[in-house]
């Protein structure tokens, strides 16, 4: 093996580290093992240090992850790199999907607001840019969500901090959130509450609408158009209703003439200045 040592595993250089890299607290000289896990805070052996929750600390001096240093190990590969990543896409969503499974049952499944037609899914997620993007479908919300990349951990960031994210189709403010399992991530709301969707199919269609629509250049609003939009919205959805109500059906998707991709995305994200609605 190379040796190798360097200051700050998630500055820049995290996708530099290999998954049996040992690494040394730089206050304490803690050596960190994959191998080995962290008992103290019941981390499986096998873990790499990238794969650490992003609040781990020091055990034995509570230092911060990013004071530690790389002493053993090979370099992380870009095909390494992008293997990561995909196991993060592939098991991410569903830590977060559960975790919210979990919320709607022990604290969710009895209020009014919530819409007892549709249940917890994750749906559309993708790598952007680094980062895992998709859509966290629950009864009470369906919400954008930014996953962090290999090279982030956001540990500085309060609950309920905004930021800005730049997709194709435009700038959205997202709200920062934390939850264990899977540790940080945005949100950005879409609907909030869901009573207007009469089924998990047809709600799940918008999600996966709303995830083109979002990498979609053609939506992109030269103005702040958000009011017009989310009226326009309204309009739509309330004409797809009175279709359905007319024809005797029960509406279990969006057709071609009802919800446009453009209305889903924009009509609830407004541009930077404006705040989405907060959801857990």
């Amino acid at each position: 093996m190379t040796a190798q040592r360097f200051e700050g595993s998630f500055k820049g250089a995290g996708s530099g580290i290999a998954d049996d890299a040992l690494l040394e607290c730089k206050i304490c000289w803690y050596t960190y093992d994959p191998a080995a896990g962290d008992d103290v805070r019941q981390i499986r052996p096998g873990t790499p240090f990238t794969a650490l929750p992003s609040d781990w600390r020091c055990p034995q001096c509570d230092g911060g992850c990013e004071g530690f240093m790389v002493v053993s190990g090979e370099a992380a590969s870009e095909a390494d790199n992008d293997r990561k990543l995909a196991d993060q896409l592939a098991e991410r969503p569903k830590q977060l999907a559960e975790a919210f499974r979990n919320i709607f049952n022990t604290k969710m499944r009895d209020v009014p607001f919530c819409n007892r037609s549709l249940s917890v899914e994750a749906i559309g997620f993708r790598q952007w840019e680094g980062r895992i993007v998709g859509v966290l479908l629950a009864p009470w919300f369906m919400n954008l969500i930014v996953l962090p990349g290999l090279d982030e951990n956001w540990p500085d960031l309060q609950i309920g901090e905004k930021r800005v994210f730049t997709f194709p189709s435009g700038r959205y403010e997202f709200l920062f959130n934390k939850r264990p399992p899977v540790g940080s991530y945005f949100a950005c709301s879409l609907f909030s509450a869901m009573g207007e969707f009469a089924s998990q199919l047809q709600a799940s269609d918008v999600a996966r609408a709303a995830v083109v629509a979002l990498f979609d250049e053609a939506n992109r609003e030269e103005t702040d158009r958000s009011a017009d939009i989310s009226a326009l919205r309204e309009s739509e959805l309330a004409q797809i209703g009175a279709n359905a109500a007319v024809r005797g059906e029960d509406s279990e998707s969006l057709d071609e003439g009802g919800l446009s991709r453009r209305t889903i995305l924009t009509g609830r994200l407004a541009s930077s200045g404006r705040s989405p609605v907060r959801s857990p």
